[in-house]
């Protein structure tokens, strides 16, 4: 390519080209038009640029050939990607089918030289996607998408505002997690939140701050929520688990020592302890909220049957006998109460070790028949005091 004088009709040589266009099948070199020789490939300040096969380069001259400001606006008319590159063959811009990027030099000191870059758009003027991505969005090809990435825990977590839109997955036992000051956050933050653990996930609010207007919340295994923050409080949305319940039965067997069962051992309402114990047993559940009732119809030979979280206290279930039982996630309480309606309450006879009517913390302190027409005090598993038709008699029997 040749540059004339309208004047005297000479070649000379370019100071600038303004627009030019290029079909491509192989690497391109360019050149500054006040350097090239005629021949050359000129870097005009707007060009369209045509790929007619994948994986090519478009290279930028030398950058310290020109001055700081040089620019280039470069359109890709093809339907092939192909990437501009800068003297010493690093990526400046990949450009995409139909988008259109403005490059400048901005330190020319090597041939490589620095770049700055400015996304034109697809045809007309439009934010790059990639850009405006952030917290729960997500640039895929040239739209803005939704996104909750997924992240398990197994140990106590602070969440921090950069979890916001994230999904956080519960798989430890039980645990805690401390949401932050509502005020800190502001209103719209929210996290995604599920328990696929073992036990129960306690959410812990920081200050005076409440969840659906209680200081924590508590999620068994298997329940999620969202949780959103309204600046001054947090509201759980989409919480609950399944109205539909099956009742089944577990009927396990004891021996002795200590039995853990899992949570689909747990999944069963109704539980039934049969076998012929040795020693005594120890049956520990997941510490989850959850009501349990129980049958001991193992031969217990004088042993006792116990249960517990492994954190909380121990509960001993009466030989031969039901009982039904709540678990706060920690420990375990009788669930019965007074019926309603009734005029009496029976218990068992118990045993000095085991009495009928004991304490959940003290399960050898308490009241007991020993026999016929007698009540006895049992105090740390001995019985200490014996009330029959006879009269009193304190000690030890």
């Amino acid at each position: 390519m040749s540059f004339v004088s309208p004047f005297t009709g000479d070649v000379i040589q370019p100071t600038d080209v303004s627009y030019t266009s290029y079909t491509i099948s192989a690497d391109l070199a360019l050149a500054w038009p006040v350097g090239s020789n005629g021949t050359s490939n000129v870097a005009a300040r707007v060009m369209e640029i045509t790929a007619t096969t994948s994986g090519l380069k478009v290279i930028m001259p030398p950058a310290n050939q020109v001055s700081v400001g040089q620019d280039a606006l470069i359109r890709n008319l093809g339907s092939n990607t192909f990437t501009v590159v800068d003297n010493s063959g690093g990526t400046i811009i990949a450009i995409t089918s139909g988008k259109a990027e403005y490059i400048y030099v901005t330190t020319n000191t090597t041939a490589a030289g620095t770049w700055g870059i400015i996304a034109f758009g697809t045809g007309t003027s439009s934010a790059d996607a990639s850009t405006l991505a952030g917290l729960g969005l997500e640039a895929i090809s040239t739209t803005l998408n939704q996104t909750h990435p997924a992240s398990t825990f197994s140990t106590g977590y602070t969440l921090t505002a950069s979890d916001r839109a994230q999904t956080k997955v519960w798989a430890g036992g039980a645990g805690t997690v401390v949401l932050p000051l509502a005020s800190s956050l502001g209103n719209n933050w929210f996290v995604l939140l599920k328990n696929n653990g073992t036990g129960s996930l306690q959410v812990t609010c920081s200050g005076s701050d409440n969840i659906d207007t209680n200081p924590y919340k508590v999620y068994n295994p298997n329940e999620s929520s969202f949780v959103v923050c309204d600046g001054t409080q947090f509201i759980s949305v989409g919480y609950g688990v399944s109205n539909i319940f099956n009742f089944t039965a577990l009927v396990y067997p004891v021996v002795s020592g200590t039995y853990t069962l899992t949570s689909a051992q747990c999944g069963s309402v109704i539980q039934e302890f049969v076998g012929t114990m040795t020693a005594n047993v120890t049956i520990v559940y997941p510490p989850v909220v959850s009501l349990y009732i129980l049958s001991n119809q193992a031969a217990n030979n004088g042993y006792a049957l116990r249960i517990t979280t492994g954190v909380g206290n121990t509960y001993t279930v009466p030989a031969g006998a039901q009982v039904s039982v709540i678990c706060d996630g920690t420990n375990f309480f009788n669930a019965n109460t007074v019926q309603v309606g009734a005029t009496s309450l029976s218990v068992i006879d118990g045993t000095a070790a085991t009495p009928a009517i004991n304490f959940a913390n003290e399960n050898n302190t308490g009241i007991w028949r020993p026999g016929v027409g007698q009540l006895g005090i049992s105090i740390l598993g001995n019985n200490v005091f014996l009330l029959d038709a006879t009269g009193v008699n304190a000690g030890t029997f």
